[in-house]
C-alpha cells in the first residue's frame, strides 16, 4: 500500500529539496562552504532523480522504503559521530554542536520503532559506505569531513521538507513519527554553526582540493543507497 500526498515534486533528489530560506541563507556562506556548495550543487543537477526519493517527495513511499532508509543509515551515523569530534578538534574546529546535531540516538529509536516492520535484506551500499568512511577517519580525515558537511547539511535543509513527506506516510499507516530528522535547537543555528567549522578547518591547499572532491563522493554514496532502495 502507498500513500499519495496531495504536492508532487518531480525530477528531484532527496537532497535537492530545499526551501526558499535555505536558497536566500546562501548569500552570507563564507568562501569555502560557497565552494562546497557549489561542487555538491553541479552534482545534483547531473544526477537523474531517484525512484525512491522521488516517491519520497510525491508522498508515495511506503513505510517498508522509510525503514530500509533508516536502518541502512544507522551504522554510518555511528562512526561520523564517534570519530568525528575528535577529528574537527584536531582540524581547527572544536565548536562544532555535536550533541545537537548526532543522529544516532535518533536513529536507534527510530529502527525500534519500525521494528515491526519486515526486513528488507543488508544494504550494499551502506557496508560500501562505511568501509569508506572507515578508511577516510584513519588516513584522510579532512576528507572524512566532507561527510560531516554533505549529511548534517541535508538534514538540516532539505531534510526538513522530506520528514514532512514521511511522517504523513506513516501516520497514514497508523505508525508514529520518526525523530531521525528532528533537532532540538533551531535549525538556522545549526546550520551556521555547522558552517563555521567547515570555515574554521585549519586545511593546506591540496587537503582544501581534496575536501571539495570528497563533498562530490559523499553526495553520491547517498545517491548509491538511494538507488538501491528504489
Amino acid at each position: 500500500m502507498t500513500t499519495t500526498l496531495p504536492v508532487a515534486v518531480s525530477g528531484q533528489g532527496i537532497s535537492d529539496h530545499a526551501s526558499p530560506a535555505d536558497a536566500a541563507a546562501r548569500q552570507g556562506f563564507g568562501p569555502r562552504v560557497r565552494r562546497l556548495h557549489g561542487r555538491i550543487g553541479a552534482a545534483h543537477h547531473r544526477a537523474e532523480g531517484m525512484t525512491f526519493s522521488r516517491a519520497l517527495l510525491a508522498g508515495q513511499a511506503s513505510p517498508l522504503q522509510l525503514a530500509a532508509l533508516i536502518r541502512a543509515l544507522g551504522p554510518a551515523y555511528t562512526l561520523i559521530e564517534r570519530r568525528g569530534p575528535e577529528l574537527t578538534a584536531a582540524l581547527g574546529a572544536p565548536n562544532l554542536p555535536w550533541s545537537a546535531l548526532n543522529r544516532s540516538e535518533a536513529l536507534r529509536h527510530d529502527v525500534a520503532m519500525l521494528a515491526g516492520i519486515e526486513a528488507s535484506g543488508p544494504s550494499a551500499a551502506a557496508a560500501a559506505w562505511l568501509e569508506h568512511l572507515h578508511t577516510l577517519a584513519q588516513q584522510e580525515p579532512h576528507r572524512f569531513l566532507a561527510h560531516v558537511y554533505v549529511r548534517y547539511g541535508g538534514d538540516l535543509s532539505g531534510g526538513q521538507q522530506l520528514a514532512q513527506q514521511a511522517n504523513t506516510i506513516l501516520a497514514a499507516h497508523g505508525l508514529p513519527c520518526l525523530r531521525f530528522w528532528r533537532f532540538e535547537r533551531p535549525i538556522e543555528e545549526l546550520k551556521q554553526a555547522l558552517h563555521d567549522a567547515m570555515e574554521q578547518l585549519e586545511l593546506s591547499e591540496a587537503e582544501e582540493a581534496e575536501l571539495l572532491d570528497e563533498a562530490v563522493v559523499a553526495f553520491h554514496d547517498t545517491q548509491r543507497l538511494l538507488a538501491e532502495l528504489g
